[in-house]
């Protein structure tokens, strides 16, 4: 059957630069059958929900709760169909909606994610959802730009909404909520708790996979441990370094430009911060037996991770997402049963205490969000435009909401290597 293509013409959005983000300035090709099952869809999904979605030029959708704007209905069920959560992504991104109360909403939608597409075209999810591209996946050749494609933006960047010690990772705070005068402490309470479960101390040989902007390895020297930490970011590194010099802890830790798949040496302990998500599900396997390879007998490994639950993930993973083609590409959140499998499957390692704060990411995510909202202005002074600084605001508040609906979950697990079953 020949499908007609929507006569409604290719357009640019206004005020948007065409070069820069070719996706968003313009509206992607859809056939009308398309577009007229996503509008169906995602009206009788709006319909059920407990917010209110407001469509220009029809009546409001929805039981009450958080207010969804939708200005410019044609083009927002347009890019929904043609593209999905890319395309709802892209939607915001334009400007075609909005939301007073963005994380509220997008809250809303988190809750009921496993319901808000019919059984049946779940099913059929790899008929119609995009796959992710092959130069995304995290090979030792792509890793390197899936990295700097968002380390690399701008240390400035990321200075204007961390707090001084550059941790770009859940923190651990005593209650809620939480000012952000007491996002530093809460952040070393993080990484002290992750040295504390690897038994870092006096003369250890730390391995960190993932600097960061050093905080970690700082307070690893501190202790009287010897560093060697990894990065794939340019940027990063530069600045780890320079941190690093400047708490007078240069002889104690070495920053690496390369790939976790070329490191050498054997440790006393390993520490990874939020870094499997970038790694992707066909490497968990090569991840963690390099983990287990770098580890010392009797060793620990403190690994901190984002989950998601073990049904979406076996659902989404080999979609391609918004996430992953503007923020992470090449990543993928794994499940608590995804890394119990991989570990049990392709190591000898086990899994000797796990602890769940993901509450602790919500709070840690609203401080971020709320500190870039104070200066989203020197955002341009950096060079980043509009188009940037509403892609960034659904960033953080998108990650904010899966944490608050409970859809996302962050953990600090601990791995050891027995000495019986090195020794075999």
């Amino acid at each position: 059957m020949k499908v007609s293509v929507s006569p409604s013409p290719r357009r640019h959005a206004p005020g948007i630069d065409p070069g820069r983000w070719p996706d968003v300035a313009t509206l992607p090709p859809a056939s009308r059958l398309r577009t007229a099952v996503a509008e169906r869809i995602v009206r009788h999904a709006l319909a059920r929900l407990p917010l209110r979605a407001r469509i220009t030029g029809g009546a409001d959708l929805g039981l009450g709760g958080p207010l969804m704007e939708i200005h410019d209905p044609a083009a927002f069920f347009r890019r929904v169909g043609a593209g999905g959560l890319i395309g709802f992504g892209e939607s915001y991104m334009a400007g075609e909606w909005d939301a007073p109360d963005l994380v509220g909403a997008v809250s809303v939608l988190a809750r009921h994610a496993a319901s808000l597409v019919p059984g049946p075209l779940q099913r059929l999810r790899g008929t119609w959802a995009p796959r992710q591209p092959a130069g995304q996946l995290g090979t030792p050749e792509s890793a390197r730009s899936n990295i700097s494609h968002h380390y690399d933006l701008s240390n400035e960047l990321f200075a204007l909404f961390l707090d001084e010690t550059l941790t770009y990772s859940a923190a651990v705070f005593r209650g809620f909520p939480a000012a952000p005068a007491q996002l530093p402490a809460a952040q070393h309470r993080k990484i002290d708790r992750l040295l504390d479960l690897a038994a870092v101390g006096a003369g250890t040989e730390l391995l960190e996979i993932g600097t960061g902007w050093g905080e970690l390895a700082i307070r690893a020297a501190a202790r009287g441990a010897r560093v060697v930490t990894v990065t794939l970011s340019r940027e990063q590194r530069a600045l780890a370094r320079a941190r690093i010099r400047a708490a007078g802890f240069a002889d104690r830790v070495d920053v690496r430009l390369c790939d976790y798949r070329q490191i050498t040496g054997v440790y006393d302990a390993v520490v990874s911060v939020e870094m499997i998500e970038a790694v992707g599900a066909s490497f968990w396997p090569v991840y963690f037996r390099t983990l287990e390879e770098r580890l010392a007998p009797g060793g620990r490994i403190a690994l901190q991770a984002i989950t998601m639950p073990d049904d979406r993930m076996r659902a989404s993973r080999d979609t391609y997402t918004w996430i992953q083609k503007y923020i992470f590409p090449g990543g993928l959140l794994p499940s608590t049963e995804a890394i119990e499998r991989t570990v049990d499957e392709h190591t000898a390692l086990r899994i000797e205490h796990r602890i769940c704060f993901g509450m602790h990411y919500a709070e840690t995510l609203r401080l971020w969000r709320e500190r870039f909202e104070e200066r989203i202005d020197e955002t341009g002074a950096l060079g980043f435009d509009a188009t940037f600084r509403r892609m960034w605001r659904l960033y953080l508040a998108y990650s904010e909401a899966g944490f608050r609906a409970g859809y996302l979950d962050v953990q600090q697990l601990v791995l050891t290597r027995p000495r019986e079953e090195a020794a075999r």
